[in-house]
């Protein structure tokens, strides 16, 4: 029988309130959010935060104790079968078998799953993870990255429409992880990508959206650059002064119109503001008589905001 694992449903992944216990411990907690086709979200969180297990209930390796998820419209409980022909999964430790060839095992996987012409979709998914010129090395003479390469292979042989990836580039080499990165922005544009990763830069890189967890719990989702607007509000700058005393230079910054906050940075100050005061400062710092050392804005990361959301939770 040939499966067509093509959708054109535009909500690709959607969960609803999922919830995993292990007895007293609540390792995720109503988490509710959707991907949409040809959408790359990065699930962003510290260890233990729940991703891990939230992957596993999307991809059907494990129930949910409360909620639901759907993948391509086929809930992973009680449409498991389809849902599973749907994603294709990268685990954090990928299923390996050392003995055998890297096309013997992507193509014990294309068979498995059912595919069509499973020789020429073993052939395909080779090449897209550039290993056509390792194929009949045998596993276990692989380095780690490659493995890694060898792991979305499997995932990819089916060409899923959603793709989810645990911690694609932990434990590889630089130049590995730059290429791995590559990958992933290379699927989002036929599928739709989940991948976690505590690596804040990597979700900023990669993402069209990312998802921030915590103890189980989603604090905070949206575009990277969106989040830094509405978590961090207004501008913020750094001014040194030269010519005034500390208590001087932040009694006259405090006093500027627009001005919101002031703290002591190093020889400076970071100002937050509610808009672009850099021409204000200008002024009243040369105005007063004293000298304008650095003034310049301050981009406000993804880390910053991370760390800030962990802290308060």
């Amino acid at each position: 029988m040939t499966v067509d694992y093509r959708h054109d449903t535009e909500v690709m992944i959607e969960a609803k309130n999922l919830t995993k216990r292990y007895g007293d411990h609540l390792a995720v907690d109503s988490l509710s959010f959707s991907a949409k086709k040809g959408e790359i979200v990065g699930l962003l969180g510290p260890n233990g935060a729940g991703k891990t297990t939230t992957m596993r209930m999307l991809t059907g390796f494990m129930p949910p104790t409360e909620g639901s998820a759907k993948i391509s419209g086929h809930d992973v409980v009680e449409d498991s079968l389809e849902a599973r022909r749907n994603v294709g999964y990268l685990p954090e430790r990928v299923p390996l078998y050392p003995d055998m060839s890297v096309r013997g095992y992507v193509l014990f996987w294309a068979r498995l799953r059912g595919v069509p012409n499973p020789k020429a979709a073993t052939d395909a998914a080779l090449a897209r993870v550039n290993l056509s010129d390792r194929r009949n090395q045998l596993v276990r003479h692989l380095s780690k990255g490659l493995k890694q390469r060898l792991g979305l292979a499997q995932a990819l042989v089916h060409n899923p429409p959603v793709i989810i990836l645990d911690e694609p580039t932990i434990g590889i080499d630089p130049q590995q992880v730059i290429e791995v990165r590559q990958s992933v922005r290379e699927l989002g544009k036929d599928h739709t990508v989940l991948f976690s990763t505590h690596i804040l830069s990597e979700a900023e890189q990669v993402c069209d959206r990312v998802l921030i967890i915590n103890r189980g719990k989603i604090v905070a989702q949206g575009k990277p650059a969106d989040l830094r607007k509405k978590l961090q509000p207004g501008t913020l700058l750094y001014v040194q002064i030269g010519g005034a005393k500390k208590a001087q230079a932040r009694e006259l910054l405090t006093a500027i119109p627009g001005v919101l906050n002031v703290e002591t940075q190093g020889d400076g100050f970071q100002v937050k503001a509610n808009g672009d005061l850099r021409g204000d400062v200008s002024a009243r710092v040369l105005g007063a008589g004293y000298q304008l050392l650095e003034i310049r804005t301050v981009t406000t990361s993804l880390e910053d905001i991370f760390l800030e959301l962990v802290k308060e939770g």
